[in-house]
């Protein structure tokens, strides 16, 4: 068990419903008005704290969760600073910390890009673009990557131009790729060298890339991301904030993800 966040709201959650009502329940037994003239300062605390915990922890549960984007391994979709929301209900319902799926839903779909539990440190989320589906046969050899045998094409869009944290990027060849109809941009460093192989994807379990593809940590490197790692769907950026590049970049709130 992980004692991450939505660990803490669990706890939190239960402990102020528990004062609350155990008062409640005294007042009734012993016959009190409530509310009383003078409630006990630990009651009063969980009695204001209770409906609070208990809104973020359905919110943040089982509708959306908030996560801000720490590296470059998905530019330029996504940027070092952007603040996004990703769904929590996309891919099934989930109890919180014990992360069992409790409601089937959808099931992610070529081209997604999900934040999962990292299937080497669980405790830590990662988020990547979905290349392969259970069952796929996944090659990439001289920077070009293939699907079930069908290479995938993709269009240039010149030299990629940095920004902020993600300077560095500066002279990237920019490439538009239509991944089986679903179309989206990447980055691809000359030069740098990356993994080629042949991955067969295992049942229940996904095969993901970086937009950034000779700079991400991904299934080239460690495998794929078992069904049951799964967090949600990002689809928003509501928040950029890069202090190497002017602070908030307005242009990019409200982005739509693809």
């Amino acid at each position: 068990m992980d004692y991450d966040f939505s660990f803490f709201l669990v706890v939190a959650t239960f402990v102020t419903g528990v004062v609350w009502g155990a008062y409640c329940l005294y007042l009734k037994y012993a016959r009190l008005p409530y509310p009383a003239d003078r409630e006990p300062l630990l009651v009063e605390y969980a009695r204001s704290f209770f409906p609070v915990v208990l809104i973020v922890l359905i919110l943040r549960s089982f509708l959306f969760e908030p996560f801000r984007i720490p590296s470059g391994s998905m530019m330029p979709t996504l940027l070092i600073g952007d603040f996004i929301l990703v769904n929590k209900f996309t891919y099934g319902v989930r109890l919180p910390v014990l992360n069992n799926k409790i409601v089937e839903m959808g099931e992610p779909k070529r081209g997604d890009i999900v934040v999962f539990r990292f299937p080497k440190q669980p405790s830590v989320d990662y988020i990547k673009r979905v290349i392969g589906l259970p069952g796929d046969r996944i090659a990439y050899f001289d920077k070009k990557l293939y699907v079930n045998g069908q290479p995938i094409a993709n269009t240039s869009l010149g030299r990629y131009q940095g920004v902020g944290q993600g300077m560095n990027m500066t002279g990237a060849e920019h490439l538009r790729e239509d991944l089986t109809g679903v179309g989206h941009s990447i980055l691809i460093s000359p030069g740098v060298p990356s993994v080629e192989d042949v991955f067969v994807v295992p049942q229940g379990q996904y095969f993901v890339m970086g937009d950034n593809r000779d700079n991400s940590n991904d299934s080239r490197y460690w495998g794929t991301v078992p069904e049951a790692n799964l967090v949600g769907k990002a689809f928003f950026i509501w928040m950029n904030w890069d202090w190497e590049n002017k602070g908030i970049a307005f242009e990019r709130i409200g982005t739509i993800l693809e």
